[in-house]
């Protein structure tokens, strides 16, 4: 797997001053604009021309742009039918496939949601799931992250702590998206102190390792009672953004960090230069 010596900052999805709305482009116009990395936004579907993708990992290699996915939405390792169950586990290992030819680095995905069912057996059935992820990617000779991402609604399996738990028992990370942790908690984790409550309790659960190999989600964000509403621009939310990057600095983070705005390019540029 690649390693990173610091944290890098990309876009999610084909930046809108791409000359073409393609991956190919999309690529070309992040390096230009001096960015590190992309996010490949499959979350409707995931590519079927692999020769296309290999195009596209041939391309950010050789502009030194690092490539990330986020899997589709249509996910839920927690549901009772059989068909969804296994389509879910496929689309995720069918985008790591895919981003591993395009010589990518992390997977994101949503994990699912409770239904109504009890926490505690929610997790048991996560981890079944998991485990059954992590067979098919051994199966496929996978070398890449494939993670859960902190969800922003308490309907969704995917608070802070019950990803720090199942990745440590499924030997994997979670994707960190600070702003979803923010709205999950209705208003919560937003200062200094809480931040580095939350790295020091990730780096003495999962190691090191996980503070080296960040795969970062941020935006702003709208919220209430149930959490996550929508994305918003940095400047129209309460998020106190400038303060969780001096958190980052100070545990000298590594990695990948998607600014999930809807101004994709000048949010990302913004992150980066104010980092």
């Amino acid at each position: 797997m690649k390693k990173f010596s610091k944290l890098l900052f990309g876009t999610p999805g084909i930046p809108g001053s791409s000359t073409k709305v393609d991956s190919l482009h999309g690529v070309k116009r992040v390096h230009e604009l001096g960015l590190d990395a992309m996010e490949m936004e499959w979350v409707h579907q995931v590519p079927k021309n692999k020769e296309k993708i290999e195009d596209v990992g041939k391309m950010a290699s050789s502009l030194g742009v690092v490539l990330t996915c986020h899997a589709p939405y249509y996910i839920n390792l927690n549901s009772p039918e059989p068909a969804k169950k296994y389509a879910s586990i496929y689309r995720i290992v069918n985008s790591a496939e895919m981003l591993q030819l395009a010589s990518g680095w992390s997977v994101c995905y949503h994990p699912g949601f409770y239904l109504k069912m009890d926490p505690k057996v929610v997790y048991k059935t996560m981890v079944k799931r998991f485990k059954a992820i992590n067979l098919e990617l051994k199966k496929k000779k996978i070398d890449i992250w494939v993670r859960p991402e902190t969800t922003g609604k308490p309907t969704q399996f995917g608070s802070f702590d019950e990803l720090l738990r199942i990745c440590k028992e499924c030997n994997t990370l979670p994707v960190v998206d600070f702003s979803h942790v923010h709205a999950r908690d209705n208003g919560g984790w937003n200062s200094k102190k809480e931040w580095v409550e939350m790295l020091s309790k990730m780096e003495k659960k999962l190691g090191r390792v996980a503070l080296d190999n960040m795969h970062i989600h941020i935006s702003g964000i709208e919220y209430g009672e149930k959490g996550e509403k929508k994305h918003l621009i940095l400047e129209e939310s309460d998020l106190k953004w400038k303060d969780l990057l001096k958190v980052w600095k100070e545990f000298k983070l590594k990695g990948v960090c998607i600014t999930e705005s809807p101004n994709l390019e000048e949010e990302t540029l913004l992150i980066k230069k104010s980092y």
